[in-house]
């Protein structure tokens, strides 16, 4: 009973009015000569006898019915519906008890609807249905009122019951209007009373239905005054929680007093509160976790806390986020290793072509887990050029593993928290995402790519590469501590493979706890076997081409490689080989004619003009003159060095773009040239009174590196000497004052270089041997390699003796360079 108001009565909202009531010594009775009426069914209220009530009527039928009831004796039935939802009810949705209902007033409004105020009359009970059409029209049972005539202490103590339970209903109640005390105080009637009470209790329509539906008045007294009973506690719990709560609130304290009417209204039900709910699902979860008696005891430790806290506070989302968070990480969950060798080698092969090291590496690793069952995983760092497939290789290693692939990308990470994680006591905080891929990935062991491990920077936030000590050790990765998670994790079955461009960057602590390999650049024959068996068939998938619609030779691969690319990897030549493809297409869509084989002639109209021009080696006509080979990060190239003498007092001019390596190596070479003149025939006078120029063409181009040092010696000396060069022969080490010659790395992208330009003979250090025997026989079998350990060596090897008899002297060196410069300035 708290609200004195009308429900939603048909299938329309009505205007929220006061319920009318009769005086007690007005005639309720009807003609019980009637026994047929027209049924009204109505959805969300039940109408009982002496009270007056609005009702809305929006169904055809309905309007039909109270139109012609008005204009008529103004007698309905109305009868509840069982389901509100119905909107075209018939007999089976309907309650068989309900009311006689005489229409007091009938209001059409603007939207079509039509509304009518209503008196309930006096109970009936259905009998019969006899017409359907236009409405339901039903033979009926008039239904008496059973209550004492005469008021016995029992009705006189019931009836007092329900006043003073209505009574306390409208003082805890402040929505109530005072009007309807006034009300209550003026019924005598003990049936009306009931009725009355009955309409405006608190409580569902079946409730009030099953009230309408007792006869014996004591009865229907009685269950109505538990139904008053249990509005009064509700209210009281109300009240009470009211009267903690301040009323000047914001709308975080009212959110917080919402709640805890409903932990009210929940225990009042003996219903456990959601915060329960979700500390029992974790401790269920919490079972089927594989933990150590120690993080076992850290969790429920942590439960106890949340149990105890106040779903409200601060700290409540953060501490429920972390117990998800160790009941979602994956605690000795491993999945099985694929340990069949011949079906990981045949992965292997067929997704990477070449990258021997690396996968005799990866077989390996399985022969000895096949062998053991047990072994930590490595830590790899795969260091080469961009576009070798560094990161692809992770992938394929996890297919071969049949392991779960991760990828976490170090490039312009400079947030140590990045790695370890934030401290719980930070707003925002959040483990690092070591583990948060791991919590992705639900397995222990997964291949876990760190990509670009190289470019990882540091700030004022703290130094990534540091904290990755700690991840990348195998001594100590078997209890890595995230600053999130607070207890160790096992990261010692993980297969952790990095990748770098260079080693240079690479923290040198962080460098030591990995095992270096080495992916150099592909030679020739290597690219177009990677174009044929992976990239072109990729491509054809791409963009819709069959293999019958595009062709191309292997001449015109090469063009491609050559001409169009310039990389130590494949990445460039994938979008050439994709631009061509898209050219097909293209013509294909538009039916025009294409070359279905593209040929190496076709390359260029096809491409455009050739972007890069490889350097082939020119014939020594002038002393002076050396091929150097060098390495870059797009492959080997050859490099000439050029060395010219002109009259002045000395001078030292260095040109080419060179870098301090390249000036301390020609500055080494000229030194070690001026304390040898006498084994080399060179007059000591020369060098104060001849200028010396030393250049290096392509001089937009910075150089650098410890690799001309030999190349640079001869030069000079061979200017010096005015002895030429020999023909089709390079060279590539470093020396030292002493005449001693040191090795140099990237031997192989050298040779091929050497190789593609036409080289017959490179002079190299002794102790580059070992990289030469690794190097494919195939492609160094046409080159003559001379291994040298001192400078004189390869000036003997490099010189030409020249036909003359007559020794070089001073004079003659002069006249020697004045031809030399006039042959210049004629060519």
């Amino acid at each position: 009973m708290n609200r004195f108001f009308s429900d939603d009565i048909e299938e329309n909202s009505v205007e929220m009015i006061p319920l009318l009531t009769l005086d007690e010594e007005e005639n309720l009775d009807i003609d019980e000569k009637i026994d047929q009426l027209p049924i009204l069914p109505v959805k969300n209220t039940v109408l009982f006898p002496g009270v007056v009530i609005p009702v809305t009527v929006g169904r055809q039928r309905s309007i039909k019915l109270v139109k012609k009831a008005y204009s008529g004796n103004r007698i309905v039935g109305v009868v509840a519906q069982h389901n509100p939802q119905a909107e075209n009810p018939n007999e089976k949705d309907l309650h068989t008890v309900g009311t006689i209902a005489h229409i007091m007033k009938m209001l059409v409004l603007p939207d079509g609807n039509t509304t009518i105020i209503i008196q309930g009359k006096k109970r009936f009970e259905v009998t019969e249905y006899i017409k359907k059409r236009p409405y339901l029209i039903a033979k009926i049972q008039h239904l008496e009122e059973v209550f004492p005539a005469k008021k016995s202490k029992e009705a006189t103590a019931l009836m007092q019951s329900l006043k003073d339970a209505a009574s306390k209903i409208l003082k805890l109640n402040p929505d109530i209007p005072r009007e309807a005390q006034v009300a209550l105080d003026n019924i005598e009637n003990a049936n009306f009373l009931t009725h009355f009470l009955s309409s405006n209790i608190n409580a569902s329509v079946q409730d009030k239905q099953d009230l309408l539906e007792i006869n014996d008045g004591v009865t229907r007294a009685t269950r109505l005054l538990e139904h008053m009973h249990k509005d009064i506690q509700l209210l009281q719990i109300k009240r009470d929680i009211q009267n903690k709560v301040n009323s000047d609130i914001d709308q975080q304290q009212k959110d917080y007093f919402l709640r805890q009417q409903i932990k009210a209204l929940q225990d009042e039900l003996g219903d456990t509160n959601a915060g329960d709910r979700e500390v029992e699902e974790l401790r269920r979860k919490a079972q089927t976790k594989k933990w150590s008696s120690e993080i076992k005891a850290h969790f429920n430790k942590e439960l106890d806390r949340i149990s105890r806290m106040n779903p409200m506070a601060a700290e409540y989302p953060i501490s429920v986020n972390y117990a998800e968070l160790l009941v979602d990480l994956p605690w000795n969950e491993y999945s099985n290793d694929a340990l069949d060798l011949l079906r990981a080698q045949k992965i292997l092969d067929s997704e990477h072509f070449g990258l021997e090291k690396v996968k005799e590496r990866i077989i390996e690793y399985l022969a000895v887990v096949k062998l053991k069952n047990d072994m930590k995983a490595p830590i790899l760092c795969l260091y080469g050029p961009p576009g070798v497939g560094k990161t692809s290789l992770g992938k394929s290693i996890a297919k071969s593993l049949n392991r779960k692939y991760v990828r976490m990308s170090l490039g312009g990470l400079h947030d140590e928290s990045e790695i370890r994680g934030h401290r719980k006591t930070y707003i925002g905080a959040m483990p690092g995402k070591i583990i948060q891929n791991l919590r992705k990935a639900k397995i222990s062991n997964p291949v876990f790519v760190l990509d670009e491990i190289d470019k990882v920077s540091s700030d004022f936030r703290g130094d990534p590469a540091s904290a990755l000590l700690e991840v990348l050790d195998p001594e100590q990765n078997d209890s890595f501590l995230d600053n999130y998670l607070e207890v160790p994790f096992d990261l010692s079955k993980v297969m952790f493979i990095a990748t770098a461009n260079s080693l240079d960057t690479i923290h040198p602590a962080l460098r030591d706890r990995m095992e270096i390999i080495e992916i150099t650049g592909y030679t020739m024959e290597e690219k177009v076997q990677i174009a044929r068996k992976h990239l072109i068939p990729k491509q054809r998938k791409e963009h819709g081409v069959t293999g019958k619609e595009f062709k191309i030779d292997t001449g015109a691969i090469q063009k491609v490689v050559q001409h169009y690319t310039r990389e130590s990897g494949v990445r460039n030549l994938e979008r050439k080989i994709g631009s061509l493809v898209r050219k097909v297409a293209k013509s294909i869509a538009l039916e025009q004619e294409f070359p279905k084989n593209i040929r190496r002639k076709d390359i260029p109209e096809l491409l455009g003009a050739e972007i890069f021009d490889y350097e082939l080696y020119e014939d020594n006509h002038l002393a002076g003159v050396v091929t150097g080979l060098a390495w870059t990060q797009v492959g080997g190239e050859i490099l000439f060095i050029e060395s010219s003498l002109s009259r002045g007092k000395g001078k030292l001019t260095l040109s080419g773009q060179l870098g301090d390596v390249m000036k301390e190596s020609a500055s080494t070479a000229l030194s070690y040239l001026r304390a040898h003149t006498e084994s080399l025939d060179i007059d000591y006078r020369l060098f104060n009174e001849l200028d010396l120029h030393i250049h290096v063409p392509a001089g937009a181009v910075p150089k650098d590196g410890p690799s001309a040092g030999i190349a640079l010696l001869t030069s000079l000396a061979s200017v010096f000497t005015q002895r030429k060069v020999k023909d089709k022969l390079a060279m590539t080490g470093e020396i030292t004052l002493r005449g001693r010659v040191l090795p140099v790395g990237g031997i192989k992208e050298k040779l091929l270089a050497a190789r593609r330009a036409g080289i017959k003979e490179v002079i190299l250090c002794s102790k580059n041997r070992k990289d030469v025997e690794e190097i494919e026989a195939t492609y160094v079998n046409e080159l003559q390699i001379h291994y040298v350990d001192f400078a004189h060596q390869v000036l003997n090897l490099a010189l030409l003796e020249e036909k003359t008899e007559n020794k070089m002297d001073f004079s003659t060196v002069l006249a020697q360079v004045g031809q030399t410069q006039d042959a210049i300035v004629a060519n």
